[in-house]
C-alpha cells in the first residue's frame, strides 16, 4: 500500500490538473508514480523522465532504452518500473527463448547495472563499448536516462507506490536478461 495516496484531480494544484487533463485529452496514461508526483510540481518536473527518455530513443531505439530502464529496474527491485518495462517489451513482441542482445543492448545493460551497483568501478570494458558505439554527447544522455531511471525506482520503493491495474498481469524474469558475471 504507497504510503501517500494518489491524488485526486481536485487535490493537486492547478498545473498539475492542467498536465493531467491535457494527457488524457492526448489518449496517454499517467500511471501511479506521475500522479503521486503531481502532489507537488517541482518534484514532479525534477523527475521527468520522458523527455530524456524519449531523445534517447531517437537515438538507439525503443527496444534498446527498454532493456537498459529492464535492467536497471530489475537490478534495483523496483516492482512499478520493472513490470512497466517488461510491458512495453512485450509489445514489442520479443520472443525471448528466440532472439540475440545485440552488442549495444549488451553495454547498455551492464552500464545500466553498473549504475546501481557501483558507478565508481564500472568496468573499463563497458566504458570502452560506450565510446566505441556513442558520441560523448549521446553517453550524456545515456547517464542522464540512466541516473533518471534509478530515481524513478527509488521513488517508487520509498513511497511504495502501488503497481498501475493495467500492469497486474504482466509476467517477467530477470533471467531474460544477459548474466553479469
Amino acid at each position: 500500500m504507497s504510503i501517500v495516496p494518489l491524488p485526486n484531480l481536485e487535490e493537486m494544484p492547478q498545473e498539475a490538473r492542467e498536465f493531467v487533463t491535457k494527457r488524457l485529452e492526448e489518449n496517454k496514461r499517467v500511471t501511479n508514480m506521475v500522479k503521486t508526483l503531481l502532489y507537488s510540481m517541482p518534484s514532479f518536473r525534477a523527475m521527468e523522465f520522458y523527455p530524456v527518455r524519449d531523445e534517447l530513443e531517437k537515438i538507439i531505439g525503443s527496444r534498446a532504452v527498454y532493456f537498459y530502464c529492464y535492467a536497471i529496474s530489475t537490478e534495483n527491485d523496483c516492482l512499478v518500473c520493472s513490470t512497466y518495462h517488461a510491458k512495453l517489451l512485450k509489445d514489442l513482441n520479443i520472443a525471448f527463448d528466440e532472439f540475440e542482445f545485440t552488442e549495444v543492448e549488451n553495454i547498455l545493460i551492464a552500464y545500466g547495472r553498473g549504475l546501481v551497483n557501483d558507478p565508481n568501478h564500472i568496468p573499463d570494458e563497458v566504458y570502452e563499448g560506450l565510446k566505441k558505439h556513442f558520441s560523448n554527447e549521446q553517453i550524456v544522455l545515456i547517464t542522464t536516462v540512466g541516473c533518471k531511471m534509478i530515481a524513478s525506482n527509488t521513488f517508487n520503493s520509498a513511497l511504495k507506490v502501488d503497481l498501475d491495474e493495467y500492469l497486474y498481469a504482466v509476467e517477467f524474469d530477470k533471467k531474460v536478461l544477459p548474466s553479469h558475471e
